[in-house]
């Protein structure tokens, strides 16, 4: 079973695996390092805002549940922390990297991880990402899952399962119709005027068709 991770425990965690991957000559990170990481406003979605204490209780948290904590031995007086992902999970860097970019910014299209996972990971085509996604799902128990698409979309969604399932609501069977505004009537108004023009020019230029083949005839 999958530990499950509040709000912090995930910035926390998906902090460290970013920085690990995309900056490693800076990482183990310090407190402060890791709190401007999870605060950090590109990258992360929702920007946050979190102070030292709250931070230190996620690490605490993470600690706990064998998934980050303090380095054991290092040269600086300051402590630095880790994540501890492989030795949980034992993923390879493309699927480190795709459960990275959920956990820092939650649902992702897989042309938007493509894209957002660059730094940590090349994908070279998007069925690459689409294979990592499965071998994601099928793991036991599962680390993501597929969302529902929603209405007017192409691509479908897909979202870490460390913070447990996502509720989600079943689609109505039936939605009323979207009410027109006024603007809506006019512009409807003019397109079959000129629609209705349309049509009296095409059937003016038939009849002068037709006379010009008679004088042939």
């Amino acid at each position: 079973m999958n530990p499950v991770l509040h709000k912090v425990e995930t910035r926390v965690l998906g902090s460290l695996i970013e920085k690990d991957i995309a900056t490693p000559d800076y990482y183990p990170l310090s407190l402060n390092a890791l709190v401007n990481a999870c605060n950090q406003k590109s990258n992360r979605d929702p920007v946050m805002s979190l102070g030292e204490d709250t931070v230190r209780d996620g690490l605490r948290a993470l600690n706990e549940k064998g998934l980050a904590g303090p380095v054991s031995s290092t040269d600086s007086r300051v402590p630095k922390y880790e994540h501890r992902l492989q030795e949980v999970f034992n993923l390879p860097r493309a699927e480190t990297a795709v459960l990275c970019v959920l956990l820092l910014r939650g649902p992702q299209t897989p042309g938007e991880l493509r894209s957002r996972t660059e730094r940590m990971h090349r994908f070279e085509e998007l069925s690459d990402v689409h294979s990592a996604l499965q071998r994601l799902i099928q793991r036991e128990p599962p680390l993501v899952q597929m969302l529902p698409r929603q209405p007017g979309t192409k691509e479908t969604r897909y979202m870490h399962l460390l913070s447990g399932e996502m509720e989600i609501a079943e689609p109505s069977a039936w939605e009323p119709p979207v009410p027109t505004t006024s603007a809506d009537d006019e512009r409807i108004a003019r397109l079959e005027s000129e629609i209705g023009s349309l049509k009296a020019e095409i059937a003016a230029l038939k009849k002068e068709l037709q006379e010009f083949r008679k004088q042939f005839e």
